[in-house]
C-alpha cells in the first residue's frame, strides 16, 4: 500500500489516489479516478497523479478552496470537481521555481507556517513555496523520510512513505513521538489487515469516522467502528477489542446505538439487536428483529439515541430527524424535522451536558436535541480522537 497523492476536497472528506484509481474517505471501494475528474484521463493516460492537495486561503479568492492535480510537468486546477478553464497549465508557470515530477505537495497556512504557503517534495528536496509571493525557499528536513504523498488533516502534517506515515512540523520539518507508524491503522480501515497490533491504540487516534457511539446508565461510553469498538469507563479507563468478543451475534460493523434501560440496542442493517448490560452483555432470546417491526422505521439508520432520563429515541436517518417514544407500543416515528446544519450524520449520543454529534474524525456539541435540530450554523469543531479518547497525536 503506497498512495500516490493524498487531498481533502472541498467538504473535508479525504481522497487517496493509487495508480488510476481513488479511494474517498477512509474506507470502501475504489473508483476510477477518472470519474470524478474526468479531464485527468483527457489531457494525460498516465493512470496515475504525482501530488495533490486543496488550497484553503480564505483571503485569496481565486485559489480558495481549489483542489489542485500535478502530474508530470502540469497542473491542473478543480472547483467543485471541474477543471477551470485554460488548464492543465505548466508546473512552471503556475508555481515558478517547483520542479515537475514531484512526490507531494501539502497546502500550510499562515496560522501554521507564518505565510500561505504551499510545501512541494521531491526526492529529498523540500520546496516552501510562498503563495502571495511566489517566492521559494529550499528546505532540508532531515529527520523525514522521503515523502510519496503528504497530507494536512486535522491541522496536523502526515508524510506517507510507503505503508507508514510520519507527522512532522511544517516549519522545520522535525518528527516527534514514536514514528513511523501504520498507514492501515490509522488512515485506512483494514480489518482483516493484522491481528498482532495495538487495537487500543490504533481505536483511540483511528482518523476512521465511528460507526456508532453510546453511553449506558452508569456512564460508561461504548464507540464502534469496523471490527472494533472502544468502551471507557466513566473512571476514564479505556479498553478495547473486537465486536465479535463481546456481541458475537453482530460479529461487527453496527450502524447505530442507544441506551435504554440498561440495554443496549443495537442496529444493523435492517435488524435490531438488543443486549443487557452486564459482564458479559447478555443478548436477549428472541432478537434480532426487524427495525420496522420494533421502532417503526425502515433501515438503514445513521445514529440514534436516548437522552437520560427519557422514553424517546431520536432516530437520525438520511437527513431528517423522528422521534419514537419507546414507552408505548406500536412504537412509531414522530416529529420529522430535516438536519440543516450537516448533510451526514455518522454517530451520536446524547449525555446530561447535551447531544455530541459525530462526522468524520470531529464531533460538534449541541446543548440540546431541539437546538441541534433547529441550528443554522456548526458550533465549535472537537477532534474525536483528542476530546474523546485521550489520543494526543
Amino acid at each position: 500500500l503506497e498512495m500516490d497523492a493524498v487531498a481533502e476536497n472541498e467538504e473535508g472528506i479525504p481522497y487517496f489516489f493509487k495508480g488510476d484509481h481513488l479511494f474517498k474517505g477512509f474506507h470502501g471501494k475504489a473508483e476510477l479516478s477518472n470519474e470524478s475528474f474526468a479531464e485527468l484521463d483527457d489531457h494525460h493516460h498516465l493512470g496515475h497523479v504525482d501530488a495533490a492537495f486543496r488550497m484553503h486561503y480564505e483571503d485569496d479568492p481565486t485559489h480558495h478552496n481549489h483542489m489542485f492535480f500535478f502530474l508530470d510537468n502540469k497542473v491542473f486546477r478543480y472547483f467543485q470537481h471541474k477543471l477551470e478553464a485554460g488548464f492543465p497549465k505548466d508546473i512552471s508557470e503556475v508555481f515558478p521555481g517547483i520542479p515537475d515530477h514531484l512526490d507531494a505537495a501539502v497546502e500550510c497556512p499562515k496560522s501554521e507556517c507564518g505565510e500561505d504557503s504551499v510545501i512541494f517534495f521531491k526526492g529529498d528536496e523540500i520546496f516552501h513555496y510562498n503563495v502571495k509571493t511566489k517566492a521559494v525557499e529550499k528546505k532540508e528536513f532531515a529527520s523525514m523520510p522521503n515523502c510519496t504523498s503528504a497530507f494536512r488533516f486535522t491541522e496536523h502534517y502526515y508524510c506517507f512513505h510507503g505503508h507508514q506515515f510520519s507527522k512532522f512540523d511544517p516549519k522545520t520539518g522535525e518528527v516527534h513521538g514514536r514514528y513511523p507508524k501504520e498507514a492501515r491503522d490509522y488512515f485506512m480501515r483494514c480489518s482483516k489487515f493484522r491481528d498482532d497490533g495495538d487495537h487500543l491504540e490504533r481505536e483511540r487516534c483511528s482518523r476512521v469516522h465511528l460507526d456508532a457511539i453510546t453511553s449506558d446508565d452508569a456512564g460508561n461510553i461504548y464507540a464502534f467502528r469496523g471490527h472494533h469498538f472502544i468502551r471507557k469507563y466513566d473512571n476514564d479507563t479505556l479498553t478495547s477489542d473486537t465486536i465479535e468478543s463481546a456481541f458475537k451475534e453482530l460479529h461487527s460493523e453496527v450502524d447505530a446505538v442507544f441506551s435504554y434501560q440498561d440495554h443496549l440496542y443495537m442496529i444493523k442493517d435492517n435488524h435490531l439487536f438488543v443486549y443487557k448490560v452486564g459482564e458479559p452483555h447478555t443478548h436477549l432470546d428472541g432478537y434480532p428483529k426487524p427495525v420496522k417491526e420494533e421502532l417503526g422505521i425502515e433501515g438503514p439508520i445513521n445514529a440514534a439515541f436516548v437522552c437520560q432520563d427519557h422514553h424517546i429515541v431520536h432516530i437520525i436517518k438520511g437527513t431528517d430527524i423522528y422521534d419514537v417514544d419507546l414507552s408505548v407500543t406500536p412504537r412509531v416515528p414522530t416529529n420529522k424535522r430535516p438536519i440543516s446544519v450537516l448533510r451526514k450524520v455518522d454517530a451520536a449520543m446524547c449525555g446530561p451536558d447535551g447531544v455530541k454529534v459525530i462526522r468524520g474524525s470531529h464531533y460538534y456539541h449541541f446543548e440540546s436535541v431541539m437546538q441541534f435540530a433547529v441550528a443554522r450554523a456548526l458550533p465549535e469543531q472537537h477532534r474525536v480522537s483528542l476530546e474523546l479518547f485521550g489520543c494526543d497525536h
